[in-house]
C-alpha cells in the first residue's frame, strides 16, 4: 500500500473519529491465481505478457513470481504451441493476427486450469489444431479450455463469442467453507487465500437471522455461506456470468437455503427494491465504486448495518462522504486488505451503523439484544 493511499485512509478514518484502518497481507509471491495476459510478437517469438505502464506495449514475462507456479506452466506451454501451430498472434496497429490474448485461471482443489484463448475472429475453426497443441502440452494441468472471439477494435479483452473445447463449465472454489463457481466470464479474485479470510471477516458482521441484501454479489463467495443462518437474502448481481455461476453455487446448496435465496439479475441501481426490509446490506462493487442511485439510497434510508468491500479507494472517498452526508449512518470500522500485494492498490472493508434514537437489535456494543 502506497503512502498517498494510507494517507487517504487514515483522513476518512480520522474524520469519522475512529482508529486508522490496520493493514492485512498475505502471501506475496506465488498468489496469482487468475491472470490475462496479451499475446503480441511473431508466431516464432511469440510475447505473453501485460501492457507497459502508459502504453499498449506488451511486456513479455517467460517466468512471473507473482504468478501461481501452473500459470507460468500454462504460458509457456501456449508459447510453444504457437510455435508448432504457426498461429499469428496480434497486431494491435493494424487490427491483424489471430490471437489476441489468454486467459488462466487456476483451481485450487483440482491444480488445473481454466484456459480461455481470445481470437480476433467470430468462428473458432481455425484454432482447433492450435486447441489440440495447448491440450496435448498440458495433459492432466488442463481443467478446462476455451475459445473466446473478439474481434472488436477495443481494449475490453473478452468479446460476446464463446466455445468451449473440453471440460467442466467453471471453476469449482471452496470460499469460506463453501463451493463457489467461477464461469470463464465471471469475475473472481486472484488472491484466493486471502480472499478467503476477507469473505469470512464480512460474515462475522451479519447476526444469525438477519434480512440480507447483498449488491453487486458476483457468483456469491460472500452469500452463499450466509444461507445456513440468516432469514433470507437477496442476491443483486447483473453480469451474464456471474449470475450463471451464482445459479451453480444455489443448486449445490441444500434446499433449506435456497428457499432462503432470491436472485434480483438486475443492476444494482434498478434494484433499490431489494433494500427494502434488510436488516444487513453488503455491497462489493467493480472499481467505479456505489452507483449513485445504490450510496444516495443508502445514506437517506440506512439498514441497521452495511458492510461495503471498495477495491478503488477514490471511489471509496467519494461514497464514504455520500453515506456520512445524511448523518444517518456512521463508519465504525475501516480496514485494508492487500489483495494486489506488490502494487499500490487495497481492498478497503468498511462497516457502518445506522443512528439509531433506540438501541439497535443487531448492536450488542449499543445496547441491544443478539
Amino acid at each position: 500500500m502506497s503512502e498517498a493511499v494510507r494517507a487517504t485512509l487514515d483522513g476518512i478514518a480520522a474524520e469519522a473519529g475512529i482508529a486508522a484502518p490496520r493493514v492485512v497481507e498475505g502471501a506475496r509471491f506465488g498468489f496469482r491465481h487468475r491472470a490475462r495476459l496479451m499475446v503480441r510478437g511473431r508466431a516464432g517469438s511469440p510475447k505473453l505478457g501485460i501492457f507497459r505502464e502508459g502504453s499498449h506495449d506488451v511486456v513479455d514475462i517467460p517466468r512471473c513470481r507473482v504468478h501461481h507456479p501452473l500459470v507460468n506452466e500454462v504460458a509457456a506451454a501456449l508459447r510453444a504451441a504457437i510455435r508448432a501451430t504457426g498461429v499469428r498472434p496480434y497486431v494491435e496497429r493494424t487490427h491483424a493476427g489471430a490471437l489476441r490474448a489468454v486467459q488462466i485461471v487456476v483451481e485450487r482443489a483440482s491444480r488445473s486450469a481454466q484456459v480461455v484463448l481470445v481470437a480476433n475472429a467470430t468462428s473458432f475453426d481455425a484454432f482447433e489444431p492450435h486447441a489440440e497443441r495447448l491440450a496435448e502440452r498440458l495433459g492432466a494441468s488442463l481443467g478446462s479450455l476455451w475459445w473466446n472471439g473478439q474481434p472488436a477494435r477495443t481494449n475490453t479483452i473478452l468479446g460476446p463469442h464463446w466455445r468451449r473445447w473440453s471440460g467442466p463449465e467453471a471453476v469449482r472454489e471452496s470460499i469460506g467453507g463453501v463451493d463457489v463457481f467461477f464461469p470463464p466470464d465471471a469475475f473472481g479474485q486472484s488472491h484466493l487465500d486471502l480472499a478467503d479470510a476477507l469473505v469470512r471477516r464480512v460474515r462475522d458482521e451479519v447476526p444469525d437471522g438477519a434480512r440480507v441484501a447483498e449488491l453487486y454479489c458476483g457468483a456469491g463467495p460472500i452469500g452463499l455461506g450466509l444461507l445456513g443462518r440468516v432469514a433470507r437474502l437477496a442476491f443483486v448481481e447483473s453480469a451474464p456470468g456471474a449470475v450463471r455461476g451464482l445459479g451453480l453455487g444455489l443448486a449445490a446448496r441444500p434446499a433449506p437455503e435456497r428457499e432462503r435465496a432470491v436472485v434480483v439479475a438486475r443492476e444494482a441501481a434498478l434494484a433499490l427494491d431489494a433494500l427494502d426490509g434488510a436488516d444487513v446490506v453488503i455491497a462489493d462493487p467493480p472499481r467505479k465504486g456505489l452507483d449513485a442511485a445504490v450510496s444516495a439510497a443508502l445514506a437517506a434510508h440506512p439498514p441497521e448495518r452495511l458492510v461495503y468491500v471498495s477495491c478503488d479507494v477514490d471511489s471509496f472517498r467519494r461514497d464514504a462522504a455520500i453515506l456520512a452526508s445524511t448523518g444517518a449512518l456512521r463508519l465504525a470500522t475501516l480496514e485494508a486488505w492487500s489483495l494486489f500485494p506488490n502494487t499500490s492498490h487495497v481492498e478497503t472493508l468498511s462497516i457502518w451503523r445506522a443512528r439509531r434514537a433506540a438501541a439497535s437489535a443487531l448492536d450488542p456494543a449499543e445496547g441491544g439484544m443478539t
